[in-house]
């Protein structure tokens, strides 16, 4: 699948490495500048070479990865993992904010269980200042 060129252009390459789902999402991330390549903000056409350094921005997660294998086509996952290898500093700071995210409580998660009719009639009858039966 990863074929030996020397050249891909940085869309079909984020595309293959399937960090977008689309070719024209790939380009979107491109566009709105949440891909650099060198530290640099690049168009879709900018072609990238193994040894390039990208920074990609998915949503509050960065990941910088270091290019080793070039693709124009998508393929399976396990190829696509090939095409590049994360710098340790941005694997650690993925992970803690993934654990961060986990340990935050969403809102309503200390309410318990949805109450009951039963249960539901009983604070009825408390907010409007009537005995429960």
């Amino acid at each position: 699948m990863a074929e030996p060129r020397a050249r891909c252009r940085i869309d079909k390459w984020l595309w293959a490495a399937r960090f977008a789902k689309t070719r024209s999402a790939a380009t979107e991330l491109v566009v709105a500048g949440h891909v650099k390549v060198g530290g640099e903000r690049v168009k879709p056409a900018r072609e990238v070479t193994p040894g390039d350094t990208i920074e990609i921005r998915l949503g509050p997660v960065r990941r910088v990865v270091v290019v080793t294998g070039l693709a124009d086509r998508r393929g399976p996952a396990k190829v696509a993992a090939t095409l590049y290898e994360e710098t340790p500093e941005s694997r650690e700071e993925r992970e803690r904010l993934a654990l961060e995210r986990r340990l935050a409580r969403p809102l309503g998660a200390d309410l318990g269980a949805r109450p009951t009719k039963q249960e539901r009639r009983r604070l009825d009858a408390l907010r409007r200042g009537r005995r429960p039966r």
